[in-house]
């Protein structure tokens, strides 16, 4: 085997045992650290007396997108079998007038849901966080208001639900 062979093989030997690190790797870039494996995600309650129905529902579903398909966490069936909780509630919903056209008419409306969250490792005593999120979005009013406010709430929520999870992957 020439020199320049051997050199070629030790550099890809290194940097192949230099890339296996202590962390798992997601797709979404965040490193999960190795005693993480599971997250209980219990339905926040709805706290908001919103217009639109299932909130808790689309809410979860946002969340388990973000840290169940998009990382390696499993999703716990309860507190005592979870490593992290996140949980909160929901606590306003509004759709108001976001613009409004030369006869005073209301063209386009917004949704803004804010939600209350707290986030905790459970072998901790104290919360890692424990913040307000809110998201927004704007639907036009002239097409079809109920599948607009629908969409707009979906988007409102997926806003939260990204927040949530930025801030409590932030420290990983």
């Amino acid at each position: 085997m020439d020199c320049n062979r051997l050199q070629s093989l030790i550099v890809l030997l290194f940097i192949s045992v230099a890339l296996s690190g202590c962390f798992k790797y997601s797709f979404t870039g965040t490193s999960i650290p190795e005693d993480v494996n599971s997250i209980y995600i219990p339905f926040f309650a709805d706290q908001s007396s919103g217009g639109v129905s299932n909130l808790s529902n689309r809410l979860n579903e946002a969340l388990v997108d973000r840290f169940i398909n998009q990382t390696k966490l499993q999703l716990a069936n309860n507190r005592n079998g979870a490593d992290a909780v996140l949980e909160g509630s929901i606590r306003t919903y509004a759709n108001q007038a976001f613009s409004l056209t030369g006869e005073q008419q209301t063209s386009r409306n917004e949704v803004t849901i804010r939600v209350q969250a707290t986030f905790q490792y459970t072998d901790k005593e104290q919360a890692e966080w424990s913040s307000s999120f809110s998201g927004a979005a704007t639907y036009d009013t002239n097409e079809d208001p109920i599948k607009g406010e629908s969409n707009a709430a979906d988007e409102a929520l997926a806003q939260v639900a990204n927040n949530m999870f930025n801030d409590a992957v932030s420290g990983w």
